[in-house]
């Protein structure tokens, strides 16, 4: 798959950091990616399931555009929502919705997060493709 420039951009960025805890610390930068999604607007439609955080994501269509907003307890999982929004977040909505969850595989990332972290980046990824079936 080809990837959007600034997703490839990243994977490139993952792929050339050797050490783990250097990949984690990378994580939590990204969380400043993120557009938030206020503690106010937070509610059961919004609540990721399966995620050991109170994560949060609502996804709207502007111009034919998806705009992901999100927010978490966490800030490795408001980085790993960052690392969403920059993989999706003003694509059109065909190119979110080609993506699959192979990108995380791709750069790495998922080998240094826990299973259950990995399993919620899972989780945050099929409610965001989930919710973008729902707003055309």
């Amino acid at each position: 798959m080809t990837y959007p420039e600034q997703l490839s951009e990243l994977i490139e960025d993952f792929k050339s950091i050797d050490d783990r805890m250097e990949r984690l610390e990378y994580v939590f930068d990204l969380a400043s990616e993120v557009n938030e999604l206020p503690t106010s607007e937070w509610d059961d439609s919004t609540r990721i399931t399966g995620c050991q955080s109170e994560a949060h994501v609502r996804v709207d269509l502007e111009d034919k555009n998806v705009r992901l907003y999100s927010g978490a307890d966490s800030k490795l999982v408001q980085g790993l929502m960052g690392i969403l929004t920059i993989a999706i977040d003003q694509q059109p909505i065909e190119t979110a919705q080609a993506l699959t969850p192979d990108f995380a595989v791709e750069m790495g990332i998922l080998n240094s997060l826990s299973p259950s972290r990995s399993n919620g980046f899972r989780n945050m990824f099929d409610k965001v493709m989930n919710d973008l079936s729902g707003v055309e």
